[in-house]
């Protein structure tokens, strides 16, 4: 990524920031209208700013652990500059700059254009804007007029970030930053219902808009057959509706209620570490909840009775990439996060909708296009929940059982990216495990088709209406540092052993443990039962003397089909591996790279793991990806039920015994349920050791 510096004849000034705020908080709204102010500075007052981003520049982690560390012993902490992030366009051009301002100083530090291919996320009023240009141009008018469409039909407009292919021919050409705009028509038989689903009436016509320029570049045709031809508009056969509103539908009436009541409150407290930066205590569990733009929900400093286990967790991207190899289809790979944004993109919850029981919510302040600070309401809930039982054992002999219950801490965001939905969830355990869950559900993104003919790259979900098989590939960004910051990489096998004369009966089998040395990317293989662990080789296990480890438990998924010499191979550096592991370096953050947009690769994950460097007992990152291939079903329309993917972080010889033994057992006074279980005992016969040591006293138990 080329860049060049900015120079400026005019001072680079500005006040301190007032307060004091913690390394990792999350940027205040004061110090968001800081940034922008020192940042319009260095221009004259003509020129227009787009601001894409103003975020928390995380401070380097050499300063921030022994902060961290004297936090934790409640010693005094070092000073550490309070720095912003700053991602902005002069509006109306092409021109990319990035900058690093000091908080504390008041002072622009660094200020440069980025260079060629090099774009940012898109924003929200950016994208109305080209919702509006595509629709007012009189040619995509001129166009939709072809259709024939009944009076009062409402036109929608979907703008997708253009995508990458190499084509560089005259109006053909992805050096330029553009949306690609799908349109779609609401039901015209109900035109006013603002909810209706226009995703079941899509329609060929597809405007390209400059998003320097504004204007509308070209208008393409969206091949509808079997093959790449396309033709002009013709006169628009209306399909029925199909709704997915609850008060278009026949609702059941024999669904009784189900509460959650807590009736003392939550288990967690939720206190401040600084203005926008919560600090969660539960079960053992202490960590601390930061949110930005790009990534949304982000945990740092998570600790379990003490015990340090990860620096810092987050969503670091995802993928979707597209199986029609048609024009303009061929380009379609949204990179979610890179593109947009988990935080900016995520939803207001809503009590009783969203989550359920006794709900905290956290709040957010992210920047809009103007440099000014930008609420987000509700963003993340958290909540209790129960999932089943967490361990159990009866004693046939007595007829005991004990027994507890899972409880579960839910960290929730949900995410509208146009169509799709994610559920984003961090859920933590008494038994020490974190898991990370990603729900998808949503609208597929439907493409129209000519009636009576299907592909073999998407299923036809209503009449007229294709939704291409796509992949959903996401990356999972862990930076351990499980009992210290030393840590390796290691992955067992399970291997059968050779016919023996120990090993008679061919039943025998090992496993073996190997670590990682070098930086990479590796893979699953469950012929082998291959898991990979994050240990600290330089803590043992008082019981067996093996190092502490937590292991890494991730559903397989196919990698990414494009094949590696097309651009979203070369762009999504994550998808082809299940596992990378690095070494630790500031400012490496997305495994896709920093700009996604229309980006050519190179700068993500993949490149970062061939520097081969030493991975072995120093401070390493583990990128873990998993995904769906989504081959669209007729029940995934007109929305999609939840698919549910989770990664598992469990621990491995961590502790001395199983952690959640103290967990109270599960009673009917405390739970109260309504029925009461049968008390469950079968026959069985026991033995007692006699004084001369010989057994005796053989009795039997009948079963009640």
């Amino acid at each position: 990524m080329s860049v060049e510096q900015i120079a400026t004849s005019f001072p680079i000034i500005g006040k301190k920031s007032a307060g004091l705020q913690h390394p990792l908080g999350p940027l205040t709204a004061d110090e968001i209208r800081e940034s922008a102010r020192l940042i319009k500075g260095l221009w004259p007052s003509t020129v227009d700013l787009q601001f894409k981003s103003i975020t928390l520049q995380e401070p380097n982690k050499a300063e921030l652990i022994p902060f961290l560390a004297a936090e934790h012993s409640s010693r005094q902490t070092p000073a550490i500059e309070r720095r912003s992030f700053i991602v902005y366009y002069l509006r109306n051009t092409d021109k990319l700059h990035e900058a690093i301002v000091s908080l504390s100083t008041g002072k622009v530090e660094s200020n440069v254009r980025l260079g060629p291919n090099v774009h940012s996320n898109a924003d929200g009023t950016e994208i109305i804007e080209v919702e509006r240009i595509a629709l007012e141009n009189e040619q995509v008018r001129a166009e939709i007029a072809k259709l024939q469409l009944p009076e009062g039909t409402i036109i929608i407009s979907d703008p997708w970030i253009y995508g990458s292919d190499g084509v560089n021919e005259g109006l053909f050409t992805d050096d330029k930053r553009t949306f690609q705009c799908f349109l779609y028509i609401r039901d015209p038989n109900n035109a006013s219902e603002a909810d209706s689903n226009h995703y079941a009436m899509p329609i060929s016509i597809s405007p390209v808009v400059d998003a320097a320029t504004m204007k509308v570049t070209r208008i393409d045709y969206l091949p509808t057959g079997v093959d790449s031809t396309i033709k002009e508009p013709s006169p628009y056969k209306v399909q029925p509706a199909n709704e997915y509103i609850p008060e278009a539908q026949t609702l059941r009436t024999d669904l009784k209620p189900l509460n959650v009541i807590q009736p003392e409150g939550a288990s967690f407290k939720v206190s401040n570490y600084s203005e926008m930066g919560r600090t969660i205590e539960w079960q053992k569990w202490e960590f601390k909840v930061g949110f930005n733009l790009r990534e949304g929900m982000v945990l740092y400093d998570v600790h379990y009775d003490g015990r340090p286990l990860f620096y810092r967790l987050s969503l670091s991207d995802m993928n979707i990439p597209y199986a029609d190899p048609r024009h303009p289809y061929h380009k379609k790979a949204a990179f979610d996060l890179g593109d947009a944004g988990a935080g900016i993109m995520a939803n207001n919850l809503q009590l009783g909708c969203d989550c359920l029981g006794s709900i905290h919510y956290l709040s957010a302040v992210l920047n809009d296009d103007k440099g000014e600070p930008l609420d987000m309401p509700n963003c993340v809930c958290i909540h209790e929940q129960d999932n089943g039982i967490g361990w159990k054992h009866t004693n046939y002999r007595t007829g005991r059982a004990a027994i507890v219950r899972n409880r579960e801490l839910v960290l929730q965001s949900i995410i509208t990216v146009s169509n799709y939905e994610y559920i984003l969830a961090f859920l933590f355990n008494q038994a020490g495990e974190v898991m990370y869950e990603v729900r998808a559900t949503g609208i597929l993104s439907t493409q129209p088709i000519d009636e009576g003919i299907s592909v073999p790259w998407g299923t036809v979900v209503h009449p007229g209406v294709l939704a291409a098989h796509h992949q959903h590939i996401f990356s999972l960004r862990v930076d351990p540092m499980i009992d210290g910051l030393s840590n390796r990489v290691v992955y067992d096998e399970a291997h059968a052993m050779p016919r023996s004369d120990f090993n008679p009966h061919g039943v025998g089998y090992t496993v073996t443990e190997t670590p990682i040395t070098t930086s990479g990317g590796y893979d699953l293989d469950y012929d082998v039962n291959r898991i990979f662990k994050i240990q600290n080789a330089d803590v043992k296990n008082p019981v067996n003397g093996k190092s502490v480890a937590y292991k890494i438990m991730v559903p397989p998924f196919q990698k990414m089909l494009a094949d590696k010499e097309s651009f979203h191979h070369k762009r999504a550096e994550f998808a082809d591996h299940n596992i990378y592991v690095t070494s630790y370096a500031d400012g490496e953050l997305y495994a896709g790279g920093k700009y996604t947009n229309q980006s050519r690769g190179g700068t993500g994950v993949r490149s970062w793991a061939d520097r081969k460097d030493n991975v072995l007992d120093t401070d390493v990152v583990v990128w873990v990806q998993f995904g769906i291939n989504h081959v669209p079903r007729i029940e995934d329309f007109p929305v999609m039920p939840c698919e549910i993917l989770k990664v598992h972080l469990k621990p491995v010889n961590f502790f001395d015994k199983n952690p959640a033994l103290d967990v109270p057992p599960s009673v009917q006074s405390f739970n109260k349920s309504v029925l009461a279980s049968v008390e469950h005992k079968q026959e069985a016969v026991e033995a007692t050791v006699a004084s001369n040591g010989n057994t005796c006293c053989v009795k039997e138990s009948s079963k009640l």
